[in-house]
């Protein structure tokens, strides 16, 4: 897998192990023929799978971003399926409304509360 992407990805696969979470079967199987970005696809448990892609070059924080809100997108998908909670990650101010959000902010990756604009945490350390 491309280094960069890699490396945005390992945060927002480890808040993938927290309470709520589901775990992608990851392949590196690049869909993006452009060689200005890094593509992959995350498999949910019910075979069906989705495309998540960087542009090469930007600030980490911009790619765990834009990261981030794909692999939600795919959460969000793959629970559903498996008749769970779709809220992911849940908001702990709102635990039964809707998911945090992830934004980029001082210059770090953080997930918040969309409501409030609250910062919940870094991306990454959900699970921790």
């Amino acid at each position: 897998m491309e280094h960069e992407l890699a490396a945005a990805l390992e945060p927002i696969m480890s808040d993938l192990e927290g309470p709520g979470g589901v775990q992608p079967d990851l392949r590196d199987e690049p869909w993006r023929d452009d060689s200005g970005t890094a593509s992959a696809f995350l498999y949910a448990p019910d075979g069906s799978g989705q495309g998540i892609s960087i542009e090469l070059g930007q600030p980490t924080v911009t790619q765990v971003v834009a990261l981030a809100d794909q692999v939600q997108e795919w959460a969000v998908e793959s629970l559903w399926s498996m008749g769970r909670a779709t809220n992911w990650p849940p908001c702990p101010h709102h635990p039964s409304s809707h998911p945090l959000a992830a934004v980029a902010r001082a210059g770090r990756a953080v997930w918040t509360c969309p409501t409030l604009s609250t910062e919940i945490s870094e991306i990454g350390t959900l699970a921790v």
